[in-house]
């Protein structure tokens, strides 16, 4: 229960918001495509916050895999998950979160740094984010593709168990993408650097 607790918590801070609202760049919400994550923050101009809200939200997930293990031995793999749903349904903004694919990063990299998987896997999954966020500027394309990355990461390196969370958590990135995915079938998915980009 308290690795629940304790990664819902963490995952559920809207730093995005936070950062906007503390210096004075207004309401995120009604910022762009309305998101609370990074790139929505990008479009306030201020590319110093927006690298800070990637950072915070991704290290919220690491710190609640780190954090739940050492107080619970056991239990990272529930705090993971309560960790992304908590910043993808945060209570206080009436379960109305962010997509998560930071927060999912920062997930597989506390794994990594418990020694319950290789490097490799975060590695991979920051090279498939970053890699096709600069060849496609769709940032949510990048995003979902980083998030499939870590389930099959896990799998190679024969963490059968974590593949197999992590593939629940990249369908729960894919369906918070899902207005992402008509708009890119239908090619009308804007691009980052564009007016709106959800």
């Amino acid at each position: 229960m308290l690795a629940l607790v304790l990664g819902y918590l963490l995952g559920s801070i809207p730093f995005g918001i936070l950062l906007t609202r503390f210096t004075g760049a207004g309401d995120l919400r009604k910022i762009g495509s309305g998101n609370i994550g990074a790139t929505n923050v990008l479009r306030t101009g201020r590319k110093g916050l927006a690298a800070a809200t990637l950072l915070l939200d991704l290290l919220k997930g690491t710190a609640a895999v780190l954090l739940a293990e050492h107080f619970v031995p056991g239990t990272a793999q529930l705090a993971a998950i309560a960790a992304l749903l908590g910043h993808m349904f945060p209570i206080w903004l009436r379960f109305a979160g962010g997509k998560g694919v930071a927060t999912f990063m920062g997930l597989v990299l506390g794994f990594a740094i418990l020694g319950d998987l290789h490097w490799a896997a975060p590695a991979a999954y920051a090279v498939v984010w970053i890699g096709l966020l600069a060849a496609t500027r769709y940032s949510s394309l990048a995003g979902m593709s980083a998030g499939l990355s870590a389930p099959i990461a896990a799998a190679i390196l024969g963490r059968y168990d974590l593949a197999l969370m992590f593939l629940g958590l990249a369908l729960l990135v894919l369906w918070k993408h899902r207005d992402n995915v008509r708009r890119l079938l239908a090619g009308t998915e804007p691009r980052v650097g564009t007016a709106r980009n959800g």
